[in-house]
This record gives C-alpha cells, sequence and structure tokens, in this order.
C-alpha cells in the first residue's frame, strides 16, 4: 500500500476523533503556550493530524493525494528501499519545521492554537514542483492549467505577502515555510534534481 494512503487514512482517523472529542482535540492541537510552559513538545507533530473541519480536511487531504503519488513514486525511484524513510522524513519534517515561526511568535500566548496537515501538504506539493515543474496544475476557479513553476512562485509570493499582513486566522506561515522545506530537503537528500528541474525548463545543463 502506498504510503501517502496510509498517511491520509490515518489523519482521517485521528480527525473524526477530534471532530467528536473536544478533550482528545485540545490535547493533540499545535499550541505554543503548552508547548513551551508545560513540555509538551509532541503538538510540533500531532496537530497535523487534526482538522478544524470537514472541508480543511477534504482539501487537505485531496491535495495532498494529488500531489503525494508524484512525489512517492520519484522517491521510489531515486532510493529504492530507503524511499519510504525519506518520505516520511519529507513530511513530518515539514509538519515540525513549518509551525517554528509560529511558536516563535505566540509561545506566551495561551489563546493560540493551530491545527491542519497544511505545512506538510504544502512541502509535497513543492516537492512535486521540483520533480515536475512543467505538469499543469488545476484550480477551481481557473479553467485552464497553471505551469506548476509558475503556480509555484505565485504561491509563494502569496503566502509570504499575506503570512505579514493577513489576519484571517490562516497558517500562511506554516504554508511557506513548509513549501521552502520540502524543496530543500529533496534538493538535500537528491542534489542531482536541480539539475533535472533545469533541464525540464529547457536549460539543457548537464554534468
Amino acid at each position: 500500500m502506498e504510503i501517502t494512503v496510509i498517511i491520509i487514512a490515518v489523519t482521517v482517523f485521528i480527525s473524526i476523533l477530534g471532530f467528536n472529542y473536544d478533550t482528545f482535540f485540545n490535547r493533540l492541537k499545535f499550541n505554543p503556550y503548552d508547548v513551551r510552559h508545560s513540555g509538551q513538545w509532541y503538538r510540533f507533530f500531532t496537530y497535523g493530524f487534526l482538522h478544524a473541519g470537514w472541508v480543511h480536511l477534504l482539501i487537505n487531504m485531496f491535495v495532498f493525494y494529488s500531489f503525494g503519488r508524484l512525489v512517492e513514486n520519484a522517491y521510489r525511484d531515486y532510493f529504492g528501499s530507503k524511499y519510504i524513510l525519506y518520505y516520511i522524513l519529507l513530511y513530518v519534517g515539514a509538519l515540525l519545521l513549518s509551525v517554528i515561526p509560529a511558536f516563535g511568535k505566540h509561545k506566551n500566548d495561551v489563546f493560540y492554537s493551530s491545527v491542519g496537515a497544511s505545512g506538510a501538504v504544502s512541502a509535497i506539493l513543492f516537492a512535486s514542483i521540483l520533480i515536475a515543474p512543467l505538469e499543469r496544475i488545476y484550480l477551481f476557479f481557473i479553467p485552464v492549467g497553471i505551469p506548476a513553476i509558475l503556480f509555484g512562485l505565485l504561491y509563494l509570493g502569496y503566502e509570504y505577502w499575506m503570512s505579514r499582513r493577513a489576519k484571517d486566522n490562516i497558517g500562511h506561515d506554516a504554508h511557506f515555510w513548509g513549501a521552502i522545506f520540502g524543496l530543500i530537503f529533496t534538493i538535500v537528500i537528491q542534489p542531482s534534481i536541480v539539475l533535472d528541474f533545469l533541464n525540464q525548463l529547457g536549460f539543457g545543463v548537464n554534468m
């Protein structure tokens, strides 16, 4: 069974429990105050398996499924039997790294909390852009596909801008840093992917 499907199944199961049991939800959500003052470091990871509602869950899992299979298959081709370890490190590492900025900002704010796999999903999305930059990405409100590389640039610019201006309770920092982590992690473990990326864009780079 694909690792992507397993992660989705675990996330859906835990999210449904969170929908139905407030104590469970509150125990696992990311709350920087509890992390710092109560030593609950596990929240850096558990929050990513909870969601605020069905729409939040379905969107994240749909995007993850759509791009996760591409990344998982590419990792399998690159790393053979080690791909499972690297793929899980990509996902779990993004959960951790994407909320570190929020921890820094809100570690003394008892009321701040967040949930959702968006940071990890952004990492998967941007790893897929690095692997296949000319693939078309289709959005609900745009009838034609956007090249992945163009979508990625627009996405990063938007999330960076919104993270400094928005007051909409959306984790723009997590989206931005999750995306950056997905790029850097994939390049670090497979440096030759940069040449593949440039060649796909028509730069004709050779070793």
